[in-house]
């Protein structure tokens, strides 16, 4: 009889199996990440879990979010496996054209500026009533 492990090897695609590990969905507590899990599995996508940053308190046992991970040449397929589910995927980060990652500094620069702003503003109409 196999057990389980071998059971779960044999449905692996090995060409999906390359690469470094990418974040493709997170799962809203360990069950419902096992759930992707094995939504992957059926299409050959092999994948691992982890706790979220920040949620890594190993005392909350299956509550908090996991993150599910995939090699970087099973990415696409785990995709559309799970937007064909209507589990949300995850993005990746936006690089722009200069190779940086998230915002670009003068948009960063007006976001800070304007809550800035509206802290001020908060503060001097609370010190007009």
């Amino acid at each position: 009889m196999r057990d389980d492990r071998q059971v779960r090897a044999r449905k692996i695609k090995p060409q999906y199996a390359r690469g470094d590990l990418r974040r493709v969905a997170t799962g809203r507590q360990q069950p419902e990440a096992e759930f992707i899990q094995m939504l992957l599995l059926e299409e050959g996508v092999p994948s691992t879990l982890r706790r979220s940053a920040g949620f890594d308190v190993p005392d909350m046992l299956a509550a908090g979010p996991r993150d599910v991970l995939v090699p970087e040449s099973g990415l696409e397929v785990a995709r559309q496996v799970l937007l064909q589910s209507d589990i949300e995927v995850h993005e990746p980060h936006i690089v722009r054209a200069d190779g940086a990652a998230g915002p670009a500094p003068g948009v960063l620069l007006a976001g800070v500026l304007l809550a800035g702003g509206v802290v001020a503003l908060l503060i001097w109409l609370s010190g007009n009533v």
